[in-house]
């Protein structure tokens, strides 16, 4: 819970976006690969979609995060 009271919308920059679009590009990759292939259960397109989808989770979590500054 202390997580999500650190998070704070107004910290949207570059990296924000380019979290945003590593996280579709996994989601846009793994419904092509479905549409195109027509293989739901495959380890291999799972192994890589994955690694798209928390890369941008995660990034998007750290870009909006409150930076806090520690005085001497």
């Amino acid at each position: 819970m202390e997580l999500i009271k650190k998070i704070n919308i107004k910290n949207f920059n570059f990296y924000t976006i380019l979290s945003i679009l590593v996280l579709i590009a996994g989601i846009l990759l793994y419904i092509d690969w479905v549409i195109r292939y027509g293989i739901l259960y495959d380890i291999g397109i799972y192994s890589l979609v994955i690694v798209f989808i928390i890369g941008g989770i995660i990034g998007f979590v750290l870009s909006l995060m409150k930076k806090e500054e520690i005085e001497d």
